[in-house]
């Protein structure tokens, strides 16, 4: 079995242990924070975010770590880096100077904690694949549970998303695009990015009500649209007029990633690809300083 098989399998236990605990650093109400990472982790702070600022407890703001605007004015930035040593992150939180600094990372052994002032460390949920997966949904299980928005039977759905059956046809179609609305819109993107990764496919992922303005042209009877969370009304339909299959689940939607996690790597076992190591891709980005 793929490393990444058993660390989508674990996610249910690694939820369990921090979806009500505490954790030194995070943001406080009423703090604007701007929250920084790359890849995966960009658009895990991105569902924060939304998920934060919609419950009035602060402006904030997901930025890819390489893009952090120093000259803002924040109350507090804070990293996601799973591996602790990637150059972008370690850059920004160089150029935040005397702005409060809290990272999450799977390694505390590594530069970041030199480079942040607290550090959250979430090891148990570290990885051995290049493919993130438990670390990135156990970093936002946890924040949900800092905000109070996680659902007390969040860890229990995640248990359902492993058995339950994929969407018809999902391992055959030859485009996949997902759709999300509010912090939704970030598990889109990484559901999008995780089929990419380890498969290869052909994904795309937009704002639920920016799908009609252009991207639904390609969508055809070769693809899959799926949603995370409610559709808005009427988009359903208009998707199956074309002939594309549709996935709804009534899973909490970062659940029903750990169903996107899971077709990623079927897929790519069925194209003879190995999902712990993509094409050109590797654990960490590491730049040669000028």
């Amino acid at each position: 079995m793929s490393h990444v098989l058993q660390e989508i399998a674990s996610q249910p236990e690694c939820w369990r242990r921090v979806v009500e605990s505490g954790a030194v650093g995070l943001p406080r109400a009423g703090e604007r924070v701007a929250v920084i990472g790359c890849g995966t982790s960009l658009y895990i702070a991105q569902a924060y975010a939304a998920l934060r600022e919609t419950a009035g407890l602060g402006e904030t703001d997901a930025f890819a770590a390489s893009e952090y605007p120093a000259g803002r004015r924040y109350d507090r930035l804070l990293a996601i880096t799973r591996s602790g040593t990637t150059t972008e992150v370690l850059d920004a939180l160089g150029r935040a100077e005397d702005l409060p600094t809290v990272a999450i990372t799977g390694d505390r052994t590594t530069p970041i904690s030199a480079a942040a002032q607290s550090v959250v460390d979430l090891e148990f949920a570290d990885e051995k694949s290049v493919v993130q997966t438990r670390f990135a949904t156990t970093v936002l299980a946890l924040l949900r549970g800092h905000l109070g928005l996680a659902p007390a039977d969040l860890p229990a759905q995640a248990e359902r998303a492993l058995t339950e059956p994929l969407p018809e046809g999902a391992t055959e179609v030859k485009q996949l695009t997902f759709l999300g609305a509010g912090w939704t819109v970030g598990l889109a993107n990484e559901a999008a990015l995780k089929l990419r990764e380890a498969s290869g496919s052909w994904t795309e992922f937009y704002p639920a009500m920016e799908y009609r303005h252009g991207p639904i042209s390609v969508t055809g009877p070769d693809s899959l649209v799926w949603f995370f969370g409610e559709p808005p009304t009427g988009l359903v339909d208009q998707v199956l007029a074309t002939g594309a299959r549709v996935s709804v689940s009534s899973l909490d939607p970062m659940a029903d990633l750990i169903r996107a996690q899971r077709l990623a790597v079927e897929r790519a076992e069925l194209d003879g690809l190995d999902p712990d190591r993509p094409h050109n891709l590797t654990r960490s980005i590491v730049l040669d300083q000028p």
